[in-house]
């Protein structure tokens, strides 16, 4: 049986769960604009920008190297939640599974946090833990609230 876990963290962020929210869920298109050092481009391979289940083509650098991640997407209004689940690409290559939700909660008028769960399981236990996935997507998260502050 290959090994499978869960990493959790949680971000605390200037502006509203629902400003967070809404570039995760309606405005990925901003993102080479916005945080380019780690997206480089980003298509709709099915559905639309903010269709709930959608399905995305992201081009990314991850330590250095030149990636791609194909995901579907669903996203929970309720609770301000994007659900990323990775079909293809380069981390699917060592992972049977790989999922990210990131959910954003208020804490004040104008703070919030994300709690970002990454579920994974590798195809077999030579594959390293996807720690830097978890690092990179965390990193993401900060990296994008200095222009959340600015909209």
């Amino acid at each position: 049986m290959a090994t499978s876990g869960t990493y959790v963290t949680e971000v605390p962020l200037k502006g509203t769960a629902e400003k967070h929210y809404k570039i995760w869920r309606n405005e990925n298109h901003l993102f080479p604009d916005v945080v380019g050092h780690h997206i480089q481009g980003v298509t709709v391979h099915d559905g639309e920008w903010d269709s709930h289940g959608s399905i995305k083509i992201w081009n990314y650098t991850l330590d250095g190297k030149e990636e791609v991640f194909k995901e579907r997407r669903e996203m929970d209004d309720e609770n301000k939640t994007t659900k990323v689940i990775g079909l293809e690409g380069h981390i699917m290559e060592q992972f049977k599974v790989c999922e990210f939700d990131y959910k954003f909660i208020p804490k004040s008028e104008d703070d919030c946090v994300c709690k970002i769960t990454m579920i994974w399981e590798k195809h077999n236990d030579e594959s390293p833990e996807p720690s830097s996935y978890m690092k990179f997507v965390k990193s993401m998260v900060v990296d994008l609230e200095d222009h959340i502050l600015k909209a």
